[in-house]
């Protein structure tokens, strides 16, 4: 009897761990930083390229490509840009569109170009009283700034 209990004890521990080291990697490999363009410049090289990031800022007008498996545009922050390429089988959001914010979620390549395997996107212009953008004042809510 003893050599039972023994056994089913062993067999419940190495369940437990088995669900822990799961739940463990789990977490980190889906884990991602949210920084802006300007933030992501300001980063050291090494970290930028190791980590999974999610990046956020305005879309250049102008600057989306459409291609048969890749799209290609660049998000600015201020005066900071970054050259985004997404790759991915989900069809690019309605609002995706020049000026739009926009979110791509990927990995940060040895050239300083973006690869993205996300694109979200939201226009702001939707939300905000008429003429704001034309005078240039920044968006604000009482969570904070929707720049």
């Amino acid at each position: 009897m003893r050599a039972t209990t023994w056994k089913f004890g062993i067999l419940i521990t190495l369940i437990l761990a088995t669900l822990g080291w799961l739940a463990f990697t789990g977490i980190r490999d889906s884990k991602s930083y949210f920084v802006t363009v300007a933030e992501l410049k300001r980063l050291p090289p090494a970290q930028a390229r190791s980590e999974r990031l999610r990046v956020s800022g305005d879309v250049v007008p102008g600057s989306i490509r459409k291609g048969a498996t890749e799209t290609d545009f660049r998000i600015a922050t201020g005066a900071a840009v970054l050259q985004v390429a997404y790759v991915g089988t989900d069809p690019l959001p309605d609002t995706f569109v020049n000026n739009a914010q926009a979110v791509a979620e990927g990995r940060l390549l040895p050239n300083g170009s973006f690869r993205a395997r996300g694109v979200q996107a939201k226009c702001a212009s939707k939300y905000e009283p008429k003429g704001m953008r034309a005078k240039g004042a920044a968006m604000t809510t009482s969570a904070g700034s929707m720049n």
